[in-house]
């Protein structure tokens, strides 16, 4: 058993006696399941009990991060469009900050799990605010997302999402062309928008096909959010980013509320801020991306 397994085992006692005083009752965690597939937690299946959940785990410092996971996911609940996750609880043991949430076994989606979908989505965008933001920060994967209350939706676009991301590129080392086509790009937001005043919709913030399933009865199941309220627009065109949607979840979507003809341009724009921020946590691969995404949307404004 290595010493990093060793860690682990040690803070289940301690996960087990939150669960049982958030559930009132008793639990112990009989087994520990490692599942595959996260980059930035260590994921877990904990049983005993009669009973199982799902364990995130991370350093200490990160509970803030889960904290905010939890908010979003009950925001999301809340709004009763589309099935997510309970949490459970979370808190911090010596070694690790963790989040447990409701297992839930999840299967692929079917056509009509996708249809749902797009139908659930198109409801929870119908969940609006005045502002664009949310009441706190949070993350998009292990990256910190500002969600300052704005009342202005391209200012928000312009300084808490690409303007955040091209600083902490410059951080990292990206500089020259990718900065000089980005701040082009940040000084021309408002050619994007021309007769286009999105509401500040309930989104998700990182809905590809990585963070949807399907329940036992085929129902969708959206989590792992980045929670907050800007133009639906963003999550529909996160949908596309790491290979699309089936069809028939954008028919679905489409027939229940329709999208302005801009989106097929500023698509790529909200885009942009998830592939700078790839380029931040992954490396130079992103940055070319980023960058050939910056030449084209300039072009189609100039």
């Amino acid at each position: 058993m290595t010493a990093l397994h060793t860690r682990e085992n040690d803070c289940w006692p301690t996960i087990a006696l939150h669960i049982s005083n958030a559930c009132a009752e008793p639990f112990q965690a009989i087994e520990q399941h490692g599942i595959a597939g996260g980059c930035i937690n260590s994921t877990w299946r904990i049983e005993g009990c009669g009973q199982r959940y799902f364990v995130k785990l991370n350093d200490p410092g990160k509970l803030p991060m889960f904290e905010a996971e939890a908010e979003g996911l009950r925001d999301l609940a809340c709004n009763a469009s589309l099935r997510v996750p309970t949490p459970i609880c979370w808190g911090i043991t010596e070694q690790h900050a963790y989040l447990v949430l409701e297992y839930l076994d999840l299967c692929s989606p079917s056509s009509r799990t996708w249809e749902t979908l797009g139908r659930g989505l198109a409801d929870q965008h119908r969940h609006t605010q005045s502002s664009f933001g949310w009441q706190r920060d949070n993350t998009i994967g292990s990256t910190p997302q500002v969600n300052h209350w704005h009342d202005d939706w391209v200012t928000f676009w312009r300084e808490q999402r690409l303007g955040f991301q091209l600083k902490l590129a410059h951080h990292n080392g990206y500089r020259g062309s990718l900065q000089e086509k980005g701040g082009l790009l940040l000084g021309l937001l408002e050619g994007f928008f021309p007769g286009y005043q999105p509401a500040a919709s309930l989104l998700h913030g990182d809905l590809w096909s990585g963070n949807c399933g399907a329940d036992k009865d085929g129902s969708p199941v959206i989590f792992d959010p980045a929670v907050y309220f800007g133009d639906r627009e963003c999550d529909l065109a996160m949908t596309e980013l790491f290979g699309a949607f089936p069809p028939r979840f954008y028919a679905a979507y489409q027939e229940s509320y329709p999208l302005d003809p801009g989106y097929s341009v500023r698509k790529t724009l909200y885009n942009l801020y998830h592939i700078l921020n790839h380029a931040n946590m992954f490396g130079d691969g992103y940055a070319a991306q980023a960058e050939r995404m910056m030449e084209w949307l300039l072009s189609q404004i100039k």
